[in-house]
């Protein structure tokens, strides 16, 4: 018997989004499966239906979200989205795209003086790193999603964060900065700037010895220099790097939260579901249930796809039937994808027996409209 994506607990989205006590509902899963517009899709619900002062900020760069909701562009600042039905509920609906580049220019200028952030901005590597390292998106995501909490103008915060493994990056930004404050390499290069500020050869010779010829080698002179520059310059901010991460990460924790998984009725996307609520279970953070995406119901169920297979074949035999046999055939095919999903989605329930769940039928084509984000945004609601 084939298991049922229903054998789960009922997920009741409006609850969550009505709910004054949560502010952030983080959307996150494997990438193509509709993340983004599920959560643009929440976040139009919880201000047309639940009267909520609602943002909706994407880390993901696509311009999906923009056209969905009718803007020409997003960026870094909440953007107001227009033409949506609020007259009744009186709420509000802004939408916004990290950019984090500049999110971390504005946590420099914020914990800096003018000179200071001068200085931090002249530096090859903060301009490396604040556009291109590996880690810096997740981590100023952290960032931009505390501001957002601390300012406390909005009702509701939707995140909808990239593929989840990269989503797990950001659940994991505040440890690995943790590592970066504490580790060897950091400290030795903090070593002259704490002393005196030393030139970068005396920081070679005095502090580094033998390594540091190992170091130049690896990294080269120029590149040290930038480092050591950098590192010194952003003394002052790291423990409030670290503070400020550790207290998204609480507030990530808190009861305030619910992470909403999502996930289409694929092996490798459901395989991905798992692991992330596996990590969410291991960090103690609020997972309220699964939205599973792009699921297929035949329209006349209680015909299986073999009953379904065998009429059309005796259709085909008697002849003169062949625009009834291919419907027959295209029901049966699709009954037995149906069968198949279930199967896939059965794995995520069997591991995650008491996690609530929602199934959203697949829509005949793309959404990317208002309108259509108030369809699915119904269909997760099952209004």
């Amino acid at each position: 018997m084939v298991p049922s994506e229903d054998a789960a607990p009922q997920l009741d989205v409006d609850q969550i989004l009505a709910d004054p006590g949560v502010r952030i509902v983080v959307c996150c899963g494997a990438g193509g499966v509709g993340k983004t517009t599920t959560a643009a899709a929440l976040a139009l619900r919880a201000a047309e239906q639940h009267g909520r002062r609602t943002v909706v900020l994407t880390i993901d760069p696509a311009r999906r979200l923009a056209q969905s909701l009718g803007l020409t562009e997003l960026d870094n600042t909440p953007r107001q989205v227009k033409g949506i039905d609020v007259e009744a509920s009186g709420g509000e609906l802004h939408a916004m795209m990290l950019d984090m580049k500049r999110t971390f220019d504005d946590v420099v200028l914020q914990h800096t003086d003018p000179t200071k952030a001068a200085e931090i901005f002249a530096n090859p590597f903060y301009q490396a790193m604040s556009s291109t390292f590996a880690g810096t998106q997740e981590y100023m995501a952290m960032e931009k999603l505390g501001q957002l909490h601390a300012r406390g103008e909005w009702d509701l915060i939707v995140v909808d964060t990239p593929p989840s493994r990269s989503a797990l990056d950001f659940l994991d930004a505040p440890a690995r900065l943790s590592r970066f404050l504490d580790g060897r390499m950091l400290r030795l290069l903090l070593a002259p700037a704490r002393s005196g500020g030393r030139s970068m050869f005396s920081l070679v010779t005095a502090s580094f010895g033998m390594f540091s010829k190992v170091v130049q080698k690896v990294l080269g002179a120029q590149l040290l220099t930038d480092l050591s520059g950098f590192v010194a310059a952003l003394d002052s901010m790291f423990g409030g790097f670290r503070q400020r991460a550790e207290q998204t990460y609480r507030i990530l924790q808190a009861r305030e939260t619910a992470f909403v998984l999502v996930a289409a009725p694929e092996p490798d996307a459901v395989r991905e579901a798992a692991y992330l609520a596996g990590r969410l279970r291991e960090e103690k953070m609020p997972l309220a249930g699964l939205v599973l995406n792009r699921v297929h119901r035949p329209a006349v169920p209680e015909l299986d796809a073999e009953r379904s297979r065998v009429a059309a074949e005796r259709l085909a035999e008697l002849g003169g039937h062949e625009a009834t046999a291919d419907v027959l055939r295209a029901h049966a095919a699709l009954a037995r994808q149906a069968v198949r999903e279930q199967q896939v989605a059965a794995r995520f329930t069997e591991a995650f027996p008491a996690v609530p769940a929602v199934s959203v039928t697949a829509q005949p084509a793309d959404v990317h409209d208002v309108d259509g984000l108030r369809t699915i945004g119904a269909a997760i609601s099952r209004s």
